[in-house]
């Protein structure tokens, strides 16, 4: 079950302003806890999600503000998660990361972004990079893959 607060959710309030909402899916706990404590740094509030099936659960109940998620997973992976958001919720926002870099000539952020995230990341990067993705994002921009 993804991590959340008490329901109903209810986003913390910044200066009067209501917190965006984050989900984090990554299978591997090391990478997601870090992800979500530099991102509540920051002022945001975090969902988790251990992989994609949990992940849309989350996506469905709370519609956070954006997605992070890992491409390579068990079960349901990013690219599938990644799709279906995009699916259901045409205006979603969506960052997709991966560790798993190329298999031949195939770049997973790179098919990730063609399949609909807004952006991508490559692990390991540095742990501020999803903030600034996610301000662009939120800000109404889209960008390219972003470099570790």
């Amino acid at each position: 079950m993804p991590k959340a607060a008490a329901a109903p959710f209810e986003p913390k309030q910044t200066a009067g302003m209501p917190r965006p909402v984050i989900l984090v899916i990554d299978d591997d706990q090391p990478v997601r806890q870090s992800i979500e404590i530099v991102l509540q740094m920051y002022d945001f509030d975090v969902l988790t999600a251990r992989d994609g099936e949990e992940g849309l659960r989350a996506y469905r109940e709370h519609r956070p503000a954006a997605v992070i998620t890992d491409i390579m997973m068990p079960g349901r992976d990013g690219i599938e998660t990644i799709r279906e958001i995009r699916r259901e919720f045409p205006d979603a926002k969506i960052i997709a990361m991966s560790g798993g870099g190329r298999i031949g000539n195939t770049d997973f952020v790179a098919l990730a972004m063609k399949l609909g995230a807004d952006c991508g990341i490559h692990k390991p990067f540095d742990i501020e990079k999803p903030v600034e993705l996610l301000r662009t994002l939120l800000a109404g921009q889209r960008q390219g893959p972003a470099a570790a």
